[in-house]
Parts: structure tokens; sequence; C-alpha cells
């Protein structure tokens, strides 16, 4: 089980990507022709006339994924990954709609299809370390982590997400240490406005 502690990380994480100014009252549409267009809902209807189109379905996978969705991305990507197989990048996100509908073993195949194929891809050998480590795997998940940032010392996603184990596990002077190198490597990365946030949170604690 997550710590408090960590639930709270990952909420000052998430503060750094709201925009809390109020947005100034938008002009009031003059007509039908002016109504916004949903781009999910083109892509909604372009699959359903034609669900090979590889590209689209992609799009929409993802897009579903962004708009918290994820038992409509794994439909959809899934689909996708039958049109064309071993597209690193369909397997990925196919993996992270899967951890996202609590399917993480299912996650794990997918991940691990990728790296099969693209040995040296940081991303999905972090959403793996992170899948890993929410089913309670820590070793396992630290010890793919070292590995990818012994044969990538820049993937930045490598340290955050080892930094963000580390702080779950109270070692909170690594867990700076290894968000600092996150700026280092990546300063203008979300994962370095996260970790930015979080190491503010966290030298209250190491003080």
């Amino acid at each position: 089980m997550k710590s408090r502690f960590l639930s709270f990380i990952t909420l000052c994480m998430m503060a750094g990507a709201i925009n809390t100014t109020p947005a100034a009252e938008p002009p009031k549409p003059s007509g039908p022709l002016n109504a916004p267009v949903d781009s999910l809902v083109v892509l909604e209807k372009a699959v359903a006339r034609d669900s090979s189109q590889f590209d689209k379905l992609v799009a929409l996978g993802v897009l579903y994924l962004d708009r918290d969705r994820p038992e409509e991305a794994v439909r959809v990507l899934a689909r996708a990954n039958k049109v064309r197989p071993k597209q690193v990048k369909v397997l990925v996100n196919l993996g992270a709609a899967l951890d996202a509908s609590r399917e993480a073993d299912q996650a794990q195949v997918r991940y691990r299809e990728a790296l099969e194929i693209a040995p040296r891809d940081s991303l999905a050998a972090c959403r793996l370390a992170s899948s890993l480590y929410s089913q309670g795997k820590h070793q396992e998940s630290v010890d793919l982590l070292r590995d990818t940032i012994h044969d990538q010392p820049r993937s930045y996603c490598a340290y955050f997400t080892l930094g963000v184990a580390f702080a779950d596990a109270g070692i909170y002077r690594d867990a700076i240490r290894m968000w600092r190198k996150v700026i280092e490597v990546a300063p203008t990365s979300p994962e370095a406005a996260s970790a930015r946030e979080s190491i503010e949170v966290l030298e209250k604690f190491v003080q």
C-alpha cells in the first residue's frame, strides 16, 4: 500500500499542472458555427467510419488516456496493435491503459514486449518499473531502474521514478538526490517541474 506521504507528494506533483488563475470569461458565440469542435468527437467519428486507420486509432487511444477513460483506451489501442503490431509507442500506451484499468499483469506483458523490440526504450522501462512497484515488487522495480540508469545515464524518467520509490520508502535524502538529477538532466521536462515541487516538500522533513 502506498504511504500517506507518497500520496501527499503525488498531490503536490499534480498541483504544478493545475492553473488556478481564473480564466477570462469567453465571448459568447454568435451562432452555431462558433461552437468549439471536440477533437475526441472528431476522432471517434473517424474511427467509427474506418477502424483500420492506425494513426487515428493511436491518437484516439492516447486521448482517451488523457481524458481518464482507460477502458476505452485499452479497447482502441488493442485494435491499433492488431492493425500494426510491434509498435513500441502503442505497446507502452496500451500498457499504461491496462495499468490504469488495474490490469497490472497484462500491462507488464505489453511493456516487456516493447522492451524486446527496443531494449533501450527508457519510457517502457520506467513504466514497467512503476507497474512492478505498485504490485509490491519493490526490489525488482528498483533493480530495473538502476539498470536503466547504468545503461542510459540521462534517462530522467528513471531518476524520477527511483526518487518516488525512495520517498515512499522514507529514504528522503536519496529521493532528493534523484530528483535533483532529473532537474540537471532535463530541466524543462514536466518531471523536472514535479521534482522541484517534491524537493521543496521533502526538504522540510530532512532539515
